[in-house]
């Protein structure tokens, strides 16, 4: 096992294009740390970099004490686990395990061993005389998988995997890879775009965005306390509201907080993490609301305890349903927020509810608001501290 160090590592191609940019991480021994992140913002370019597929254009790349920038993928002692699984269709399930370790010249007894070790951890052991065309998806991915496994590498690093799985699959295989990789304790880098997976198998996520290390946190700490705009809008699903507003204080010392034409009343409480907050009262600022923050209010409601909108379509899921409402203000699209008035293109405001029937579409409709849920950040898209 061993710990990888980032330390301001650049990836910039030919052409000018930076692919990454100034990456700074640590990652601890036995961790497993995921990297995700929209199509094009450098998470695969960081693996492939650690992999030594891609070389680096300034920095340097530790694994354990060793700095490997000039060190070929065979000297890392990697083992990576692609998206395609990369099987070998005229070799049996145990052909495939043995070859990797034929290549490091292990023993014919320490060969099967090992396959028999890995076999047993992955359920592969009645499938060792197959050809990966007799077996199922999620039985390739394991093969796959058992591959890396039996050269006992200081380092997995796992680039989409379940990409070409269904979804059932791919929520049972996330989970048998988690508990593989806490049984084994090896460090492990995980490559996805679909924050589900990151938040349901790292311990720590890092976010990435134009070649750029957003944020790096736990799971809940992404979710809880995010660092900008960007990764509260891309952790959690469906998506948080992000809207333009300004907090204003009224004469009796009450905080309340701009919805378009509709207020809201804040409680202090509520907002006290902000130590910060009185430098911003009456300046433009971005709010942040999860679809959980909303519920369907009760009858006759205080104006200022929810926001009035009108359902425009709705997700019935069973035991809840996922509204989508004419919000009273212009929602700013995460993915893209850059400082452009274009960004303010959708006026769809997102709320996740327990079932109910007696919600229709095109009907108006009462949500109130935990406004304990707020998150505030700064018209240059960063958390207020």
């Amino acid at each position: 096992m061993a710990s990888v160090s980032f330390q301001d590592v650049y990836k910039v191609y030919p052409n000018g294009y930076s692919a990454i940019k100034k990456l700074c991480l640590d990652i601890q021994d036995g961790e497993f740390l995921v990297f995700v992140g929209p199509s094009g913002c450098g998470k695969s370019t960081a693996l492939r970099m650690l992999a030594g597929l891609e070389d680096i254009s300034a920095g340097k790349l530790l694994i354990g004490d060793r700095v490997v920038n000039d060190q070929t993928p065979q000297e890392r002692n990697i083992a990576m686990v692609f998206q395609n699984y990369a099987l070998y269709p005229h070799m049996t399930v145990r052909q495939n395990l043995e070859f990797p370790l034929r290549m490091i010249k292990l023993s014919p007894k320490q060969r099967q061993a090992r396959i028999a070790e890995a076999a047993e951890k992955l359920g592969l052991a009645q499938l060792l005389d197959r050809k990966p065309k007799q077996l199922s998806g999620g039985q390739r991915q394991r093969v796959a998988m058992g591959r890396a496994i039996v050269r006992d590498p200081a380092v997995f690093l796992m680039d989409e995997p379940l990409s070409n799985l269904d979804a059932k699959m791919r929520s049972q295989i996330r989970t048998e890879i988690a508990e593989l990789q806490d049984r084994m304790g090896t460090t492990t880098v995980y490559v996805t775009h679909d924050q589900v997976e990151a938040m349901t198998m790292g311990d720590r996520v890092a976010v990435m965005r134009g070649g750029e290390l957003q944020q790096l946190a736990t799971p809940q700490d992404l979710y809880d306390s995010p660092a900008n705009v960007f990764v509260a809008g891309f952790i959690g699903s469906p998506a948080m509201n992000i809207f333009p507003t300004q907090l204003r204080k009224t004469a009796l010392g009450l905080l309340m907080l701009d919805v378009g034409d509709q207020r809201l009343a804040i409680d202090p409480a509520a907002i006290s993490r902000y130590s910060t907050l009185a430098n911003y009262l009456d300046q433009p600022l971005l709010a942040g609301l999860r679809p959980e923050a909303f519920s369907v209010a009760d009858a006759n409601p205080p104006p200022d305890s929810c926001l009035q909108v009108e359902v425009k379509a709705l997700e019935a899921l069973g035991h809840e349903m996922i509204i989508y409402a004419q919000a009273p203000v212009g929602m700013i699209q995460a993915e893209e927020a850059a400082g452009a008035e274009s960004d303010l293109n959708t006026s769809t405001l997102v709320a996740r509810l327990a079932a109910n029937r007696n919600i229709h579409a095109h009907t108006p409709l009462a949500l109130a608001v935990d406004v304990s849920k707020l998150y505030l950040f700064t018209t240059d898209y960063q958390a207020i501290g």
